[in-house]
């Protein structure tokens, strides 16, 4: 009797100790559970998204420039890109049209969305829509005046609420400039000038010009002398190499006046590999192959368009007319012409 009953103690002991352990566990648990959803969630950080947008009229290496910097200012850039319409209701009429401009626009690399027909000023239904179905935290422009007809400021509503950033405008380039060197080529290859003409020349060519000794003007390449400095030279590159074992794709030409045709012959060479290589040749062999009258933009104007382009993952600068022996070192897989 007595070992039966110690026998039945040490039952009701290990009983005892497994209902505690099983309820102190369920305590825990509940505890540990509790607190999970008491703690606050980590938020994942938004990405700072920001607007700018612009004619992008003959689109050029200074609207580059600008997206580049205003990319900076955030982590996704979004361009709004103004309609045919609102352009000519505020400038005159455009010289691309909006569709070519759209495709500009989106083939630079900073720029992660495009939105179409934007207005030509912001305003207050427009910028509620940049905040509340775009996410806009910023709205972008240049440090240069922009003004609508009746002298007010386009960007007065994003400056009003605290939006609006600033940028440093690119000198030395513009669309302006860029007819005005247009018409001189023009001028020099027609016989005469009307008087109309001569004056849309005064208007747009700001001393691009050259004189010759005896007064008259020298048949040769109007280009302008605008020299890169090695820090927008680097700002514009990739900081990638092609990858061992990539297939390098060979393009070269003068790609200059850059435009939507060079934007898509790129895409296309592009999805020929893995790593887009392209030539732009010397503004001496452009003109020794085009014509005196060509280019337009100078070598390093249009080596900074191609850069621009998120298609082009690298350029040599000044690649002859010819694919050299010189170039093997490049490891090309293909060239495409």
């Amino acid at each position: 009797m007595g070992s039966e009953a110690g026998h039945s103690e040490n039952v009701q002991q290990s009983s005892r100790f497994v209902a505690t352990w099983l309820v102190g566990g369920v305590v825990l648990g509940l505890s540990v559970l509790g607190l999970r959803f008491a703690l606050p969630k980590k938020k994942k950080k938004r990405p700072i998204r920001v607007y700018m947008d612009g004619c992008f009229d003959m689109m050029h290496y200074g609207h580059c420039n600008a997206l580049r910097q205003a990319r900076a200012l955030g982590d996704q850039l979004v361009v709004g890109v103004v309609s045919d319409a609102e352009i000519i209701a505020n400038k005159g009429p455009p010289v691309t049209p909006l569709h070519e401009r759209m495709i500009m626009v989106g083939a630079v690399k900073w720029v992660d969305e495009v939105i179409s027909d934007a207005p030509y000023a912001i305003t207050e239904d427009f910028m509620r829509k940049l905040f509340d179905e775009y996410n806009i935290d910023y709205i972008i422009h240049g440090d240069d005046p922009c003004l609508l007809p009746d002298g007010t400021d386009a960007y007065a509503l994003a400056k009003k609420v605290g939006r609006y950033k600033q940028i440093k405008r690119t000198e030395g380039v513009s669309s302006t400039d860029i007819v005005g060197r247009m018409l001189l080529c023009v001028r020099e290859r027609s016989t005469g000038d009307s008087p109309s003409h001569a004056s849309l020349q005064r208007q747009f060519s700001h001393g691009h010009s050259q004189k010759s000794e005896d007064g008259g003007a020298r048949s040769e390449t109007r280009v302008s002398h605008f020299l890169p400095t090695s820090r927008r030279i680097v700002q514009f590159s990739n900081s990638k190499g092609a990858g061992p074992g990539a297939r390098i794709v060979y393009i070269d030409g003068a790609f200059d006046l850059f435009h939507a045709g060079h934007v898509e012959i790129l895409r296309l060479a592009r999805g020929l590999g893995d790593f887009l290589l392209v030539g732009i040749h010397t503004d001496q062999t452009v003109s020794a192959n085009r014509g005196v009258h060509r280019p337009i933009m100078n070598l390093h104007e249009r080596s900074l368009s191609v850069l621009a382009c998120r298609y082009a993952d690298e350029v040599i600068i000044g690649a002859p007319w010819e694919v050299s022996k010189d170039m093997k070192y490049a490891r090309m897989d293909s060239v495409y012409y």
